[in-house]
């Protein structure tokens, strides 16, 4: 697998995914949406969305560089 986080230039192409928002959006749709695929080019990856752009492109991480990200988030 290439490196990641790898980019799906249409977030849309991904296969039987359900775009979560956090709940503590404020329905200003300015903040990202996260799926878990189970299929296709991102099953195990977690995707990641701009949510006014939801056919736009979606990056893929792992779930490990996924938790290192937002666990460097929440310490600065």
């Amino acid at each position: 697998m290439s490196e990641l986080p790898r980019t799906i230039p249409v977030s849309t192409d991904l296969p039987g995914v359900r775009w979560l928002r956090s709940s503590y959006s404020t329905g200003a749709n300015n903040c990202v949406e996260t799926a878990r695929p189970s299929a296709g080019p991102g099953a195990g990856l977690l995707a990641v969305r701009d949510s006014k752009h939801p056919a736009g492109p979606a990056l893929l991480f792992s779930p490990d560089s996924w938790a290192s990200f937002t666990a460097a988030i929440h310490r600065h």
